[in-house]
């Protein structure tokens, strides 16, 4: 769809943000839903049956928040380990909540066949306010950096880094919505000082390979496993998905190390970024959760099946 937003209300047109331009974004973000209810009651109630840990803790003057990993219980430093992250963008419900209804449907079926590791919620502070930045107004999954500023970021790379050259396969798991035109482009646009340029939100799930690190099967397979449940986003009118050509059916690739995004931070052979629409009037919510779930599997079975 197409959608045409006006410009952002903090700062001025065609100059970057300083401190009182970011401490007024700050000032309008409000807590709109409980990580503690929807994710860490979530995650306790696991306890019984997986591992869970907490690698690190947010310290915001607006408040702190544990972050939690969830892994197989009994690992096994024989088997191969697979990394599932959701909620880098604490806006994108269904990577959190798809990502828990895994662990709690599914991952069970995997004892013995891998070691998972899954991070269900990286940005809590973002999944509280229903924010795609944290709350020092960065972009989380353009953080995965050396020294990264985004301590979202930081600490779940340091959770990683022990397992490099472990790890077959990552999947992080992510939305694009209509708030991304309406609000948050927007707002990068105005953060940065540059003009805003409205583009197009297409309907249906999609997947970003890495252009460094092209596995069109393992893509195909996780979008065939996904389009049991929900529609595969088509390109637009010039072959592209939010201007990236496609390079199979809903497939679009970036760089990811060079652009800091999460998927980037595991070194695994096999990785991917999911990509679901719950805008869309084709697909509910559950659908989402579902095709997050479904896109979870078909990874796993290719990434066992594939080395």
């Amino acid at each position: 769809m197409n959608t045409v937003a006006a410009f952002y209300p903090v700062g001025t047109p065609g100059q970057p943000w300083g401190a009182p331009e970011r401490a007024q974004w700050l000032e309008r973000q409000v807590v709109q839903r409980s990580h503690a209810d929807e994710v860490v009651a979530r995650i306790d109630a696991l306890r019984a049956r997986f591992d869970v840990s907490q690698y690190g803790e947010l310290d915001y003057p607006s408040g702190r928040y544990p972050l939690l990993a969830v892994r197989s219980r009994n690992w096994n430093d024989s088997l191969p380990v697979m990394l599932v992250t959701g909620g880098v963008h604490g806006y994108e419900t269904s990577g959190v909540q798809g990502a828990l209804q895994f662990i709690d449907q599914h991952a069970a079926d995997y004892a013995g066949k891998c070691n998972l590791l899954v991070v269900p919620c990286v940005s809590p502070w973002g999944y509280e306010r229903v924010q795609r930045w944290n709350a020092l107004a960065l972009d989380p999954n353009r953080s995965f950096v050396t020294n990264s500023p985004a301590p979202e970021s930081a600490a779940l790379m340091a959770l990683v880094a022990p397992l490099k050259g472990q790890i077959v396969m990552h999947i992080d798991l992510h939305e694009t919505t209509d708030t991304d035109e309406t609000e948050f482009r927007p707002a990068l646009a105005a953060r940065d000082g540059k003009p805003f340029e409205p583009g197009e939100i297409p309907d249906g799930f999609y997947l970003v390979d890495d252009s460094e690190n092209r596995q069109r099967a393992f893509q195909q397979a996780v979008n065939a496993e996904v389009a049991k449940v929900t529609h595969i986003a088509p390109a637009d009118s010039r072959g592209e998905i939010i201007g990236s050509p496609v390079v199979a059916p809903g497939v679009i690739e970036y760089p990811l190390t060079a652009l800091g995004l999460c998927a980037s931070v595991s070194g695994a052979r096999y990785t991917t970024t999911t990509e679901v629409y719950p805008d869309s009037p084709s697909a509910t919510s559950e659908q989402c959760n579902d095709a997050q779930v479904a896109a979870i599997i078909g990874a796993l079975e290719f990434a066992l099946s594939n080395g």
